[in-house]
């Protein structure tokens, strides 16, 4: 409760005044006063900081909830006494502290100390004082009132304000508030970069103006959060950001914890806060390293099957087999028909360049690949077939349908020869001893994406298994 040195609680914090009598001689204004009281009683009560007042002799005129809270002391016990002194603080600081308290009266604006002020129960607490003067109707000090707490509360309060500027300013992390209605309320520097997009410009924004991509999955996670509360663990989300050179692909690992008003009786949840970094680099690397652990692990276990073939025409299909898994959805083995090619029959121009199918594997079921070539028929390749090139140039060549039609790419792939499915190729040269003796071709339907540099690089080094068992089957074969 809020008291004073009156009986009942009073909004004045000098001297009693006598009462003024209306034109009836009764007492003008009890009702209203009485009224006035009561909120000023509420209010002060109501108040999270403790807060005293002094009259301008230092005696103690209010005393509200807070204040005997955290010291212990009552209003009624508190409101009458003279200063701190001998009570809420020890005989040898009560001098400094009442000097440093009163001297609010005659300095402008506010005055910050700090006390150790005592318990009822014979404790010392640490507060941090905020007084002021109380100036009177001619303007004349009055009095000072004292709000306080405790320092460690005042401390807490005071990290919570700072961390929170600087998350928003100088944090590594990209941070955005997001309202209840998924929308950016709040973004920081490093977000915004991470966006593609000014600050100011993706405040209320749907978040689907902002990713192209991944935007299902980023506002499933923030309801989630809305309903549920934060995640034990970051989620690690891709999602494709729209900027003026296009979209780009980006994986963020994201931090989410729920925003409740402290204010309200029951937690009213006002927004998330989103706290990611793009980890594309690091994701990216473990997943070409694990690719290539994998790939290294094939190539392994396909020269350990292929050493136990008797024919070197059966381990080159081993090697083709064991290449396919998890690389293409299709391969196929051509050589070239009279036996290899020299550079220097390539240079020369000799005639154009006929392949026969070595093996295959099925265009419709998945299986193992099938032996061919037993007639010697040419493949009708068309000129400047990829293969062709490819033993032509005698390196790599990579051909793609483009972002054409369904209908389009299965006309594209029936004129190369290659199962209807087929949208992107990948031709590598077969050669042993200098020589090339054909073609590795390995296809990829629309499921899968293009190939790419590094799986050139895969394939070629298939194909160098494949051609030295070719090359073999072909010395075996002459003797």
């Amino acid at each position: 409760m809020s008291a004073s040195r009156r009986s009942g609680t009073t909004d004045e914090l000098g001297p009693d005044e006598p009462e003024r009598d209306g034109p009836d001689g009764s007492a003008a204004g009890t009702e209203g006063s009485a009224g006035g009281s009561d909120l000023l009683a509420a209010l002060l009560d109501g108040m999270d900081a403790a807060l005293c007042a002094f009259d301008a002799d230092g005696v103690v005129t209010h005393w509200n909830r807070e204040a005997e809270r955290i010291l212990g002391w009552s209003a009624a016990e508190a409101v009458g006494r003279h200063g701190f002194a001998g009570w809420a603080v020890r005989e040898a600081d009560a001098e400094e502290v009442e000097t440093r308290l009163m001297s609010a009266m005659q300095a402008p604006g506010r005055q910050v100390h700090e006390f150790a002020l005592l318990t009822k129960d014979g404790g010392r607490v640490l507060v941090r004082t905020q007084s002021a003067a109380v100036r009177g109707p001619e303007g004349k000090p009055a009095g000072v009132y004292c709000a306080f707490s405790e320092v460690h509360a005042q401390i807490d309060l005071e990290r919570s304000i700072a961390l929170s500027e600087a998350l928003f300013e100088d944090a590594s992390w990209a941070v955005v508030l997001v309202d209840a209605d998924l929308r950016p309320a709040v973004v920081n520097a490093h977000a915004a970069r991470a966006l593609g997009i000014g600050r100011t410009s993706v405040l209320g924004r749907p978040l689907g103006e902002l990713l192209a991509q991944g935007v299902e999955e980023l506002e499933s996670a923030l309801t989630h959060v809305l309903a549920e509360g934060a995640p034990p663990a970051p989620a690690e989300i891709w999602v494709s950001v729209r900027t003026p050179e296009g979209e780009r692909r980006r994986c963020w690992r994201c931090g989410f914890v729920r925003l409740a008003s402290p204010l309200a009786e029951e937690p009213v949840p006002l927004g998330v806060g989103w706290l990611f970094q793009d980890v594309t680099a690091a994701k990216q690397g473990e997943q070409e390293a694990a690719l290539l652990r994998f790939r290294s692990n094939q190539l392994h276990r396909a020269a350990r099957a292929a050493a136990e073939c008797e024919d070197p025409t059966e381990a080159a299909t081993v090697h083709l087999d064991f290449a396919l898994a998890g690389f293409a959805d299709h391969a196929l083995i051509d050589r070239v028909v009279g036996g290899a090619v020299t550079d220097t029959d390539t240079d020369a121009g000799s005639g154009p360049v006929r392949l026969v199918r070595v093996a295959g594997t099925p265009s419709g079921a998945p299986g193992p690949s099938l032996p061919g070539g037993e007639s010697g028929l040419p493949v009708r390749y068309a000129q400047g077939h990829p293969a062709l090139q490819c033993v032509t140039r005698s390196g790599s060549v990579r051909a793609d349908a483009g972002d054409v039609p369904a209908e389009r790419a299965r006309e594209w792939a029936a004129s190369r020869q290659w199962p209807s499915d087929t949208v992107h190729a990948l031709c590598a040269v077969l050669r042993s001893r200098g020589r090339t003796l054909g073609v590795v071709t390995f296809l990829r339907g629309a499921g899968r994406s293009a190939f790419e540099r590094a799986d050139a690089v895969y394939a070629e080094d298939v194909a160098v298994r494949i051609a030295s068992a070719l090359d073999l089957a072909g010395a075996l074969g002459a003797e």
